[in-house]
């Protein structure tokens, strides 16, 4: 008795039909409403989008969440401590600052940093250069004063300050 046997690897063997000689298009016409209906479609999920994302970046920055009157309490500072006088400028509690230095307030800074400094008894390595975004330091020129602020890096300066308060000394 002879066996029959049937390789896999033999397409005519297997039992499927293949045919190889037919050309079938890949690509199908498109209907012309089905084409505006697509166009519809990405319309709204643009709209869609845009909106969700201008939603985020509105929660996210916390306007929704937060008035102006409390703004101003986060930050530490209120209206009713900010001093503005002859005298003395700038915002009343010293505990915000971290650092204070006394001397004579003269204009000018070193190598573009800072727009004051104050000398101090030692000479020139001992002044503090001074720069303030929300002072006016030009209306103390000439004066001794105390100043409190932060202490910022700077590339010349030895000390640079940004200047938070200052106060004629009598």
């Amino acid at each position: 008795m002879e066996q029959k046997t049937k390789s896999i690897l033999n397409p005519e063997n297997s039992g499927v039909k293949f045919s190889y000689g037919e050309k079938t298009s890949v690509v199908k016409p498109l209907n012309a409403n089905d084409a505006k209906y697509q166009n519809f479609v990405v319309v709204i999920l643009t709209f869609v989008m845009v909106f969700a994302g201008l939603a985020t970046g509105w929660y996210l920055s916390g306007l929704s969440r937060i008035d102006k009157s409390q703004q101003s309490k986060e930050v530490g500072i209120q209206e009713s401590k900010v001093v503005n006088t002859q005298k003395e400028a700038g915002i009343s509690d010293t505990s915000k600052f971290t650092t204070s230095a006394e001397g004579l307030l003269v204009e000018g800074g070193i190598n573009g940093e800072g727009t004051h400094h104050l000398q101090r008894p030692g000479g020139a390595t001992q002044n503090v250069y001074l720069t303030s975004t929300v002072i006016d330091l030009q209306s103390f020129v000439g004066k001794e004063v105390t100043v409190w602020g932060d202490t910022i890096s700077g590339m010349s300066a030895g000390w640079l300050m940004d200047v938070g308060r200052i106060k004629v000394n009598d």
